[in-house]
């Protein structure tokens, strides 16, 4: 093999580290129960950062990475066709988060308690949702910030890039001062604009805060974008440089940035807490930087001294990396809305499992945890058959 199909060679290290990330998001969406969970699995309640803060905001960054990655095929030049894609894309993404919030729905209504109604009367309650259905979310806030990323590193000039991530952080923390946009409850400023325009019905129920709201989404995009930085940074090397030497590069430059942005963000904090509910920039700041310290890390170990072996759990997360988040929202709603007779009684299987299964060996704390692991198993065992027959699905 000749230097040059070395230098190509895909880092592996990027699809390991959206793997964790992924792997990460099923299993702390995934308790088996929500009043028994081990700290560090817990989301900080208001200010503070904690492990479980880190994945999804890692997956972010990643995505900023990517969305780098995919677009050097259209050379950066804006036109119908990049733009088409973009946008259907963009679509598709916001509708399959908008589809699993209404699939929940639809299961836990038709799987209650509904004396009364006519078979007809109840499929028609279970299906109709959409006054109450959330609007944002997950997977919404994804597609927004992917979309944004996207036609702008294809329509400014990318060495102004850095300039709009500042404009757009400090201009969203000049909002977050003026609006009493750190307070936990109503008279917060993200919370008036989400109740006024998504309404009260379509929201994530925390104290009026949706942490996925419309303003807050400001900063997120921000947030991918500096993804997008580092992986142009990174990526945008001499081709003719070999592959040792262009990975000892990417581990200099992502240490430093790392280094750099999370210092910056836990120095601010003092003045902007780090809040993960808000996205605040320096939340934004601290968790990319934590980030890009993290990849350096991963392809140090894995690129670099070649420790590979242990990468194939996370690397079955990492290749299909939306569509296992999407299975693992949708196995979760199946698992917690179908059940079957158990004593005088019914269980679903998420209650077996837990209540019934996993308490009685590790207790309820241990049980929850154990529960999360369990689940995330699963869907590696789906994961890995597609990883294993090089099946790629694309969302």
């Amino acid at each position: 093999m000749n230097s040059q199909t070395k230098t190509n060679k895909r880092i592996l290290a990027l699809d390991i580290l959206r793997g964790v990330t992924i792997a990460g998001m099923i299993m702390v969406n995934n308790p088996g129960t929500w009043g028994h969970i081990y700290a560090p699995l817990r989301h900080a309640e208001w200010n503070g950062l904690t492990p479980t803060d880190l994945v999804f905001p890692f997956f972010m960054f990643i995505m900023g990475i990517s969305t780098y990655i995919s677009l050097k095929k259209y050379n950066f030049k804006f036109s119908h066709a990049a733009a088409l894609k973009i946008l259907k894309r963009t679509i598709i993404i916001f509708l399959i988060g908008l589809a699993i919030g209404w699939f929940s729905r639809f299961c836990y209504y038709w799987a209650g308690s509904h004396e009364g109604l006519s078979f007809g009367e109840q499929l028609w309650a279970s299906v109709w949702t959409f006054d109450r259905i959330r609007i944002l979310g997950v997977m919404q806030r994804l597609a927004l910030c992917y979309g944004a990323t996207a036609i702008i590193a294809l329509t400014m000039k990318h060495r102004h890039i850095p300039y709009l991530i500042a404009t757009l952080l400090v201009g969203y923390f000049i909002l977050l001062m003026c609006g009493n946009g750190f307070a936990y409850n109503e008279t917060n400023i993200l919370s008036i604009v989400d109740r006024a325009i998504l309404t009260p019905a379509h929201m994530y129920k925390d104290n009026g805060i949706d942490p996925e709201g419309l303003l807050s989404t400001i900063p997120s995009i921000a947030h991918v974008l500096l993804g997008f930085c580092v992986g142009r940074m990174m990526l945008d090397s001499n081709k003719a440089e070999s592959r040792e030497a262009l990975l000892n590069s990417h581990l200099i430059k992502l240490f430093l940035v790392g280094a750099i942005l999370t210092f910056t963000g836990f120095l601010l904090s003092y003045g902007c807490p780090i809040n993960k509910k808000i996205w605040s920039p320096t939340f934004v700041l601290t968790t990319c930087g934590l980030a890009s310290s993290f990849l350096a890390l991963l392809i140090w170990i894995i690129d670099v001294k070649g420790y590979k072996k242990w990468c194939t759990f996370f690397e079955a997360f990492g290749v299909n990396p939306l569509f296992m988040y999407v299975l693992g929202g949708v196995l979760s709603i199946l698992f917690g809305s179908i059940s079957f007779p158990w004593g005088d009684g019914s269980i679903s299987i998420h209650g077996f499992l837990y209540k019934i299964v996993l308490i009685p060996i590790f207790g309820e704390t241990g049980g929850s945890l154990a529960y999360a692991l369990l689940f995330v198993a699963i869907n590696w065992c789906i994961g890995y058959q597609l990883y294993k027959r090089k099946i790629y699905i694309k969302i």
